[in-house]
């Protein structure tokens, strides 16, 4: 580490204490109310936590060493129980899951054992082991949930290490083989591994990227924790065991009794229980495995409503700071596992500081401006400038403050309920299948509270002041818009956005071949792969007729998968041409499951792995309210249909914007737009000499836009017309399914 990175550290964790010893000492309003007085010791409370959490951040980057994989002879590798935890999941999922786990790579899979445990004994899975030829652990009036159905499971099984997977956890093909030999070779460490987290990962957007449209330039919002925090952790040999996509040693499970049965976060507490027995644990940067994450807000809250709930009961169980078998680093890992949680309330607090003193007069903070600039203005500067170095480009503060915002509201009670003792026993599977990312309106109304009160405390706070009296009240004016910034994302994140895609979108690169009737076969490379489709890139145009079906060789490896679809769509761009193919049925065939292994094997490139430093929070915020206000418009004034005209060779112009129309049929339109703003509306009108077509925008894929046609009684009457006018200038009709 650079002198200069080390001097930065120093002077931030210098500024820090200094900030820190004078608000205690100097700044609470002991001579006014009661309950300024409590609301300032939280708000110090607040910066003391939240300070040490930084603290330990800097610490763990500062003592951050490269992991290195090591390198291990094919009969090195040792026998490994693959163990796929299922409760009520649908098969759908399971099959994938299941298919992939099939598929990892291993030097001789003789010594790979794949077990379906299934705690609901449900006969679907029972038949589901039976096709993929593996094993299925059925129980019945499982008692301890998660934890009772792997003990159950671990009664039956013997590998000396055993990789746990959730039902909706797909592993890529080299998750074995990349995991594995940490446990083989271990010179140079002087305790034994323990167990190999590798990070969290997920295929389809998480609620906040999709929420602010924002999948290709902010990474999914638990990235932060696995590919950031916890890989920090391997530092003090005391990564976080987050339940799936894991290798870990079976004595370790064995010494510490089990998977623990008292939390509702058993992985959490597992993971500690064994570094408790002087194992180690370490986290991997790069994913080996992605599943699906909520794509509906109650889903993703009463998923960190569990997980709070199970770490503060876990932290308890362990007794962490009298534990004698965790060293001071453990300690501090789990403490600040412990105080994240804690956030949410410390986020509510600062939001409410600014409010409280500019809406209800009540001081919290005895300070004039020079002892602000003196104290509080170093520290503040120094620590933003060292979290820049410390953090990688996954995140940023600006967006830690956002999400922590939108969490806050529903986090404080049950944090406080698990932290007296009133627990939530009963664990509750996370719904990922609702495919529906708004919030009730209802869920909105803390957010909207606050975002007035603080908009109402602005005003207030500056009405009548000018000059010298602007500078005086600069940084309770600056708290109150950091927040009115914040509490605006979070009013639109519960507005939602429509989802119409039913399987993502891989960008996947593979050879293929294609013909039709038995013509000559023609080369081209796949663009991206979806469960139901693909895209392919030509250099030429290719003449296609209505309705125009392929026969496809996906070459894979030494693998050729052939397939056959119909084309549904071309775009023109610098390159040449793209088309893309909607997949006729595999059913359950080989071909089928070679197919998902090649979709699913590796990370979605679709989505950022890092944020574009190009895009700031305020462009995002810009972008998303342009993109809301358009929706907001149509759920409440669908009358407002922009009329358009069509010309005679198939372009189209709408509210200004000129496109073509790609393809119809009697229930869709594909139009294709170049220079689309996204500022006009989702219905439309075509006026066409004998009748009006009426649309309405369902999906929108990069410039092509597929509109559904509302009045198709009008279609039936009047077909010969709409062909004739949406088929000139050689546009071709396809069926959709």
């Amino acid at each position: 580490m650079s002198l200069l990175r080390r001097t930065l550290y120093g002077l931030t964790i210098l500024s820090l204490i200094l900030y820190l010893l004078w608000r205690i000492l100097y700044t609470l309003p002991l001579e006014d109310s009661w309950y300024a007085i409590l609301f300032g010791i939280f708000l110090i409370g607040s910066e003391i936590t939240s300070s040490f959490t930084a603290a330990i951040l800097i610490w763990s980057k500062h003592k951050e060493e490269p992991l290195v994989k090591p390198e291990i002879s094919d009969y090195q590798y040792p026998h490994i129980d693959v163990l796929i935890v299922t409760h009520n999941e649908d098969i759908d999922i399971l099959y994938k899951t299941l298919n992939a786990c099939k598929n990892m790579i291993y030097p001789d899979l003789s010594k790979v054992h794949i077990y379906l445990a299934d705690d609901t004994n449900r006969e679907e899975v029972k038949k589901l082991a039976q096709k993929f030829s593996v094993e299925h652990i059925g129980m019945e009036y499982n008692k301890h949930a998660k934890s009772g159905n792997i003990n159950n499971a671990l009664s039956k099984i013997h590998s000396p290490l055993i990789a746990t997977f959730d039902a909706d956890m797909i592993p890529y093909s080299n998750f074995l083989i990349e995991t594995v030999p940490y446990f083989v070779k271990q010179k140079g460490y002087k305790k034994k591994l323990g167990f190999v987290q590798t990070p969290q990962s997920f295929y389809n957007p998480d609620l906040f990227q999709f929420n602010f449209f924002s999948e290709k330039s902010i990474p999914n919002e638990q990235d932060f924790f696995s590919r950031e925090v916890n890989v920090l952790n391997n530092a003090h040999e005391a990564a976080v065991y987050t339940g799936s996509n894991t290798v870990l040693l079976r004595e370790a499970i064995d010494k510490v009794g089990g998977f623990p049965t008292d939390t509702i976060t058993e992985d959490f507490e597992l993971g500690a229980l064994i570094n408790s027995q002087g194992y180690r644990s370490i986290s991997t940067l790069e994913p080996m495995a992605s599943g699906l994450t909520p794509m509906d807000i109650p889903s993703m809250f009463k998923q960190r409503i569990r997980w709070a709930r199970g770490v503060i009961r876990s932290v308890h169980n362990l007794k962490i700071f009298t534990n004698k078998n965790f060293s001071l680093p453990q300690k501090m890992v789990f403490l600040n596992s412990y105080l994240y949680w804690w956030s949410f309330l410390r986020r509510i607090i600062y939001i409410m500081a600014p409010i409280m003193f500019t809406v209800f007069n009540t001081r919290v903070v005895v300070a004039d401006i020079w002892q602000l600039f003196i104290f509080w203005l170093p520290g503040y500067i120094l620590l933003h400038l060292t979290m820049k170095f410390t953090a990688s480009d996954i995140r940023t503060q600006s967006w830690g403050e956002i999400q922590e915002t939108i969490f806050a509201p529903y986090l404080i009670v049950p944090v406080f309920l698990e932290t007296i003792g009133l627990s939530e026993k009963q664990f509750k599977v996370t719904n990922k299948t609702t495919l529906d990312s708004s919030g009730n309106i209802l869920l909105m109304l803390p957010y909207l509270t606050l975002l007035l009160l603080s908009i109402l405390g602005f005003i207030k706070f500056n009405y009548n002041k000018f000059g010298s009296e602007i500078l005086y009240g600069s940084i309770v004016s600056f708290w109150l818009l950091v927040h009115i910034f914040n509490l605006v994302f979070s009013v639109l994140f519960f507005l939602g956005r429509p989802i119409y895609r039913k399987h993502e979108r891989f960008d996947r690169y593979f050879p293929i071949q294609f013909n039709h009737n038995n013509g000559p076969w023609i080369k081209s490379n796949t663009i991206n792969l979806s469960e139901s489709g693909l895209s392919f890139h030509s250099s030429t145009k290719l003449c296609f007729s209505k309705n125009y079906s392929i026969n496809i060789c996906i070459q894979n490896n030494e693998k050729q998968l052939p397939m056959k679809g119909v084309i549904i769509r071309e775009v023109e761009n610098e390159t040449g041409w793209i088309y893309g193919v909607q997949l006729d049925s595999f059913g359950d065939s080989e071909i089928y499951n070679n197919f998902l292994n090649i979709v699913y094997d590796g990370y979605n490139n679709s989505l950022a792995r890092q944020r574009d430093p190009w895009i700031t929070p305020l462009d995002h915020l810009v972008n998303t309210l342009k993109m809301h206000i358009s929706y907001l418009i149509i759920r409440i004034s669908p009358e407002k249909n922009k009329k358009s005209i069509i010309d005679s060779d198939g372009k189209i112009i709408i509210n200004g914007f000129q496109g073509k129309i790609i393809s119809a049929n009697y229930d869709k339109i594909i139009i294709q737009f170049n220079d689309y703003s996204g500022s006009f509306d989702d219905l439309f009108k075509i006026e066409l000499p004998e009748y009006q077509l009426q649309l309405k925008r369902v999906a929108i894929d990069n410039d092509l836009h597929v509109f559904d046609i509302i009045n198709k009684e009008n279609i039936k009457e009047n077909l010969d017309l709409l062909l004739t006018h949406l088929s000139k200038g050689g546009n071709r009709i396809n069926d959709f399914n």
